[in-house]
């Protein structure tokens, strides 16, 4: 495991998705500016227009790894997935600042979700490995799933274009989504040796701890050694089931329970193969990643990849004994 070259000196790369999180573009390089010139630093600015962000996140990436600098992403998980995918790609340093609704990458590692916040702890920040996993080779850091979750997320970004951007309103698309769901998947799952056919509404595999937690699908009894985290990813399917326990197992969800449900399975791994039902018509699935929504063609190989993401992270506190 090589640690890329840093210089704490070197000019930061920050690529920004002006379609992410609140407030104008603008406001936002005057935020970054501002914060570099009280801290002595220096950096530049990238904007991204819609369908650019893959584009400039390779540039500024390869730019970052020639001066022993950091790429650093401004957004949402979205966002800071296609920059962790060129960071990781040249093997060069990254670094996160939050505008998105949840943030689940960036509140896991530590970063403060105010711009000028994140900003002053990025710059006293080290580079350190964290663990980061792909389905079909496609990056993800918080999770990737097929079947109804994609689906939800497409209406979440309807809502979203309609009511604005809150927690709030992606309840109210998820409950939505639900009330209409209907199509069933058949699956054939294989990890570490095994073989699992199974009908389900959604296969979700998570790697970010924290969302896990918060649906209360983190570690127990004995899959405490085995979370997202530690080279393990985690897989939960939802069983087919009727309106009003779905409903409730949303519910369930929201209050951080669904680790207590009966309408999910969940099991730990380092990586699955997922097979759709030959009787499936099309070659390729609907797929989502961190908040993104692709097609992609099957199997489906998700798995833990060897090389970690190199991230700007600030020393832990040392407590006095």
């Amino acid at each position: 495991m090589q640690r890329p070259l840093f210089k704490p000196a070197a000019a930061l790369q920050f690529v920004v998705n002006g379609q992410s999180g609140h407030g104008d573009a603008e406001a936002t390089r005057e935020a970054i500016e501002a914060g570099l010139r009280e801290a002595g630093r220096t950096g530049t600015v990238l904007f991204a227009a819609p369908g650019e962000l893959a584009h400039v996140a390779r540039e500024a990436a390869a730019r970052a790894c020639a001066d022993g600098s950091a790429v650093v992403a401004v957004g949402g998980d979205g966002t800071i997935n296609t920059v962790a995918q060129a960071a990781h790609a040249v093997g060069c340093t990254m670094g996160v600042i939050p505008r998105g609704t949840f943030n689940y990458f960036a509140r896991e590692h530590g970063a403060p979700t105010e711009t000028l916040e994140a900003l002053r702890w990025l710059l006293d920040a080290r580079p350190e490995p964290v663990q980061i996993s792909a389905i079909n080779e496609q990056v993800f850091l918080v999770n990737a799933s097929l079947g109804l979750y994609p689906d939800l997320l497409q209406d979440r970004e309807t809502w979203k274009a309609r009511f604005g951007r809150s927690r709030l309103v992606a309840f109210g698309a998820g409950m939505a989504t639900l009330l209409r769901a209907q199509r069933r998947l058949k699956l054939l799952i294989e990890w570490e040796g095994q073989q699992h056919e199974v009908r389900t509404l959604t296969l979700f595999v998570g790697n970010n701890r924290l969302q896990l937690e918060q649906l209360g699908l983190g570690s127990s009894g004995e899959q405490s050694e085995g979370a997202a985290a530690d080279g393990h990813v985690t897989a939960v399917i939802l069983k087919p089931i009727g309106m009003l326990a779905m409903v409730a197992l949303m519910l369930r969800g929201a209050l951080g329970q669904l680790g207590e449900a009966s309408g999910i399975e969940r099991f730990v791994c380092q990586s699955l193969v997922i097979k759709p039902s030959r009787l499936m018509k099309r070659p390729r699935v609907k797929v989502a990643f961190d908040g993104e929504v692709d097609w992609m063609r099957a199997p489906l190989t998700i798995r833990v990849l060897p090389q970690p993401l190199w991230l700007l992270k600030a020393a832990p506190s040392v407590v006095a004994p």
